[in-house]
């Protein structure tokens, strides 16, 4: 176990290094293609998942899928050369998966006759040396970027071996809406929550939309919790550091989180709120609508974008979390003072200046 440990260390600090390189490029023009690449390199931990690192491959595909369909959508019809990289980019996984379906169905398998594999040897593969030139598009943000400390995290779970299940809760088949096609009958689930059944145009009257069936489950890392109406009383009861969270579509519900997870996303939800205890990622609120936010420990940084009020409550401990927001009004930080909240404004309305070499841009005076 040592071993393996000592074998995999070069593969997670890479990783690492790439994570890292995301999140202090959040103002990049390439932040989709690079939280594309920092949310799937996980997948080069599958040689230490047993019995089914095929499929956990292909959920750090999906990941990747999330981002990329983002740069599809702002490049599809201005530069083909950002579509050929989401192309390539995909196509590194799906051979991989092909690969182990191959030869490692159930987990590693390891040659009984061939060559020790050793840290030395690891560790020069890792060196500099003389090889063929990158990419030419992308490629030097694309080997460097990660969301958070977290994979390194992962790893050391992984290395657990299959005491990495512990703590986990079952989900049954019967649960699972990617399982059980009569749940997606009844209500015409769709496999990807950003598309949604609308009426024909041929259609002779005017239909009201199809109801979706409500989701609370864990799918392999991923928490999804899509379609909530009226429901208060949702808890995740023990969350993991490699698990991550997407909420979509919920609306006039509450969810609660506890234990410490990878990273957080609300898409387009409405009056919904969210308490958690710890994220080492981040928290991102995506075209929603009055939402509201409990952090009980630490969240490094939280992003809104597109949406229409938002209020923050930060902890004692969380008081170093950076907000970066977007295209985003009412939003609000609170912040604990005397055993209550105080309440402040985040800035939406910016005044810039030319200063004679540079502009200086700085939050406008709003008068009453």
């Amino acid at each position: 176990q040592h071993d393996v440990a000592a074998l995999l260390k070069p593969i997670s600090e890479k990783i690492q290094e790439i994570q890292t390189f995301r999140e202090r490029n959040r103002g990049s023009s390439m932040f989709n293609h690079l939280s594309a690449v920092s949310e799937s390199i996980p997948a080069l931990g599958w040689i230490a998942v047993s019995p089914k690192p095929g499929p956990y491959v292909k959920e750090m595909n999906d990941a990747a899928t999330f981002y990329t369909n983002r740069v599809l959508k702002d490049y599809k019809h201005s530069d083909l050369r950002h579509v050929d990289w989401v192309k390539s980019y995909l196509n590194i996984w799906n051979e991989l998966q092909a690969y182990i379906k191959e030869h490692h169905t159930t987990g590693l398998t390891w040659s009984k006759t061939g060559p020790v594999a050793s840290t030395a040897s690891v560790l020069s593969a890792f060196s500099p040396g003389p090889g063929p030139g990158p990419p030419p598009l992308f490629d030097n943000e694309g080997r460097k970027e990660e969301s958070s400390p977290s994979r390194s995290a992962l790893f050391a779970q992984l290395n657990q071996g299959e005491a990495i299940t512990k703590g986990l809760r079952h989900v049954t088949d019967d649960q699972m809406t990617h399982k059980n096609p009569s749940l997606r009958a009844q209500g015409g689930q769709t496999r990807s929550p950003t598309k949604s059944l609308t009426p024909s145009p041929t259609s002779p009257k005017s239909h009201p939309p199809q109801k979706h069936v409500p989701v609370f489950e864990l799918e392999g890392k991923k928490w999804r919790v899509e379609y909530q109406e009226d429901r208060n009383d949702l808890m995740v009861a023990d969350t993991q550091l490699k698990q991550v969270a997407y909420i979509f579509k919920c609306n006039k519900s509450t969810l609660q989180m506890k234990g410490k997870i990878n990273s957080i996303t609300i898409d387009n939800c409405k009056k919904f709120g969210l308490v958690f205890d710890n994220v080492v990622g981040i928290v991102e609120v995506i075209n929603s609508k009055d939402i509201q936010i409990q952090v009980m420990g630490r969240v490094p940084t939280i992003s809104i974008n597109k949406t229409e009020g938002c209020h923050i409550y930060l902890s004692e401990d969380a008081l170093d979390c950076e907000i970066v927001s977007a295209k985003s009004s009412e939003m609000n930080i609170l912040i604990p003072q005397d055993g209550d909240y105080r309440e402040f404004p985040v800035p939406e309305q910016f005044k810039t200046i030319w200063d004679g070499s540079k502009l200086i841009t700085e939050p406008a005076e709003i008068m009453a």
